[in-house]
């Protein structure tokens, strides 16, 4: 099982490192190498589906790779493009590529030949899923027998249901185990619920079933691994690491035990069944018996942190970034951002930005450069008062006897964009912003001002989670050698913007520990203000939470992505009409 990390639209680089993988399962002895969904593609490809020329080099890639698999039987995810589309007692249309049937499939290679292609049944069409906007559903499964070893393949979602196709490909094409290969991306207890769904298949079905799983960064989603094989009684023989490429060799008997659907009057058949026998190829001395391993699951706040690691690391890689930068103001949301980044790509290459304005406390600029020392991170400082009131001259004519309000604390935000932009485009670094979830959820952000930048790493993280974040880090930090990185006032502190005189986040928002899980309510579960309200929350509380997320829609559209990390992120997951009137009574 190949728990692999391929670049969307790298084609040639994912066969080239997947040549190196079937070299290394060869050495190790393998029979039967797994790789994950769409790996020669990268996942998800998008709209680069709809290219004619991304599908033939998909096809030729596929082609290349064969000749790397000498003796060995290779389960590929690839783009299949079937047949064009017909009109009843029509010739073929000549259609754009879009309009052609093209599956979401899985290419069967034994010994340097495809032998046989399993299609994808069900394809999701929810959150950040678009598969239905490019793929055509499979409509049978696929059974093959090599070595007197019966396997089934399906893909990705056909395992999830209890009617799909592995129940067909047990009861009437009598596999013995179930290859199932995924590109499924994590979100916080993502890892129980497939194992648990996992071993109620393998259970309900009395087969064993291989579960391999893509790794690392795509834009706003991670893949976390944790690819995994379950025997017929729901035990988890085997599992990769979380977030980390890896090759799980895995030695596999079975009993010859032969299912039959005429002892089950509960089955009914759904998909035609193909059965493809496979030629034996030599066998080469067998290796000594492989090991099992079976790590545990890292627990939630772990698997977030690796998860946001993951992200930026590949985000900054696979877009051709070499260095960082970080807005620093010496609270908990740039902090938390600055520690990732250096975890991600090592301090070398981030530089932390501080710009100070009249409003900056001594406290801000202490804590800050405590900060990018204990990371040993560069320290940029720009100050930005004279700008701030060059401006504030410059519009006071116009703005004549209005009163002092969020307008000039806004410009504070977006000078100190202004100018991490410019450092941007200066030396080509990316600029990652520090806005959290609760804050773009309510809108408690500038537009060009904080929220300008390249990579919002924390978008899906709540300001609770940013607390219990920073803690996990830095009790991890302890365990290392001793010492916190982030120092402990930037926690303690009650959080602020600093855009004038003791200025507090609960001036304007209601308290983290309240907003946060009505924000979850609202946003995550789309619950109505009657339901949050029976939750206990005050009803003016809910209702003027509820008003501030929906009058915001506009400044996330202008946001840039962030990593996903819960169930429903502010990006594709949730998709509002700007334009709305609306009310979730």
């Amino acid at each position: 099982m190949v728990q692999m990390n391929p670049v969307v639209g790298d084609v040639d680089g994912n066969v080239r490192a997947m040549g190196q993988w079937v070299k290394r399962a060869r050495r190790a002895g393998a029979d039967l190498v797994v790789f994950p969904e769409l790996a020669i593609t990268g996942y998800p490809p998008e709209d680069l589906v709809l290219r004619p020329s991304f599908l033939r080099d998909t096809y030729q890639a596929l082609l290349w790779l064969t000749t790397q698999c000498r003796g060995l039987t290779v389960i590929v995810g690839y783009l299949e493009e079937g047949g064009r589309i017909r009109l009843r007692n029509s010739a073929p249309l000549v259609v754009p590529s879009g309009l052609r049937h093209v599956f979401n499939a899985a290419a069967v290679i034994h010994d340097r030949q495809v032998v046989a292609t399993c299609r994808k049944t069900f394809l999701p069409n929810y959150g950040v899923f678009d598969e239905s906007r490019y793929f055509s559903p499979g409509k049978r499964a696929l059974v093959c027998q090599v070595q007197g070893v019966r396997f089934g393949v399906n893909i990705c979602e056909d395992i999830w249901y209890a009617g799909g196709p592995t129940r067909d490909q047990v009861f009437v094409g009598r596999a013995q185990l179930i290859l199932n290969i995924n590109a499924s991306p994590y979100h916080v207890g993502k890892g129980r619920t497939r194992e648990r769904m996992l071993v109620q298949r393998a259970t309900e079905n009395d087969v064993m079933v291989s579960y391999t799983n893509m790794v690392g960064g795509q834009d706003e989603v991670v893949f976390d691994g944790n690819s995994m094989i379950v025997d017929r009684t729901g035990t988890v023989l085997t599992r990769a690491r979380a977030f980390e490429e890896e090759l799980l060799v895995t030695d596999l008997s079975f009993d010859g035990k032969a299912r039959s659907s005429g002892r089950d009057t509960r089955f009914t058949q759904r998909y035609p069944v193909k059965r493809v026998r496979l030629f034996p190829v030599p066998r080469r001395k067998p290796n000594k018996p492989v090991p099992l391993t079976n790590p545990d699951l890292p627990d939630d706040l772990e698997q977030i942190y690796r998860a946001l690691v993951t992200g930026v690391r590949d985000y900054v890689r696979k877009n051709g970034f070499r260095r960082v930068l970080v807005a620093v103001s010496g609270g908990i949301d740039s902090a938390l951002t600055a520690v990732i980044a250096a975890d991600a790509l090592g301090p070398d290459r981030v530089t932390g930005v501080f710009m100070p304005s009249p409003f900056t406390s001594p406290e801000s600029r202490v804590d800050a450069k405590a900060l990018l020392k204990a990371l040993n991170v560069r320290l940029l400082t720009i100050p930005i008062t004279r700008l701030w009131k060059q401006y504030v001259r410059t519009l006071s004519g116009t703005f004549g006897e209005r009163a002092s309000d969020a307008t000039e604390e806004n410009l504070q935000a977006r000078i100190r964009g202004t100018l991490v932009m410019a450092l941007s485009n200066k030396f080509g670094d990316l600029v990652l912003t520090t806005g959290n979830k609760s804050e773009m959820s309510v809108g408690y952000a500038t537009l060009y001002g904080d929220m300008a930048g390249g990579f919002a790493v924390i978008k899906d993280i709540s300001k609770v989670l940013v607390y219990d974040l920073a803690g996990y880090r830095n009790r991890k930090a302890v365990d290392a050698h001793g010492k916190a990185v982030i120092p402990q006032r930037i926690i303690a502190r009650a959080p602020s913007a600093e855009l004038k005189p003791d200025q507090t986040d609960q001036d304007t928002l209601p308290p983290y520990d309240v907003l946060d899980p009505i924000l979850e309510a609202y946003v995550e579960q789309e619950r109505s203000l009657r339901e949050i309200v029976d939750r206990g929350f005050p009803l003016q509380t809910v209702r003027r939470v509820m008003a501030m997320v929906d009058r915001s829609e506009y400044k996330r559209r202008q946001a840039p992505i962030g990593i996903k990390i819960t169930q429903k992120a502010l990006g594709k997951d949730r998709r509002m009409p700007i334009t709305n009137r609306y009310v979730k009574r």
